[in-house]
């Protein structure tokens, strides 16, 4: 399956926001440097759908606020 996630990223507080079944408002207070925010957002992704963080990757987006993100789900 396949999310849109819209980032903010430095934020005062942490914000994870359903805007539909597949979109989300995040804010992360991680900046958006050496990769830590784009981390935070893989985990809290998996944490909604109660799955592990290897789950979830970054499909496009991994320089921009709007990212796609797979999230596959175990089968069986």
């Amino acid at each position: 399956m396949y999310v849109r996630v819209d980032v903010t990223a430095a934020a005062k507080r942490e914000r994870f926001a359903a805007v539909s079944i597949d979109a989300f408002t995040v804010s992360v207070k991680e900046p958006a440097e050496r990769n830590m925010a784009n981390k935070r957002v893989v985990q809290l992704v998996a944490e909604h759908f109660n799955l592990p963080p290897r789950a979830v990757r970054i499909i496009s987006g991994h320089h921009s606020p709007r990212k796609i993100l797979s999230v596959t789900q175990a089968k069986g």
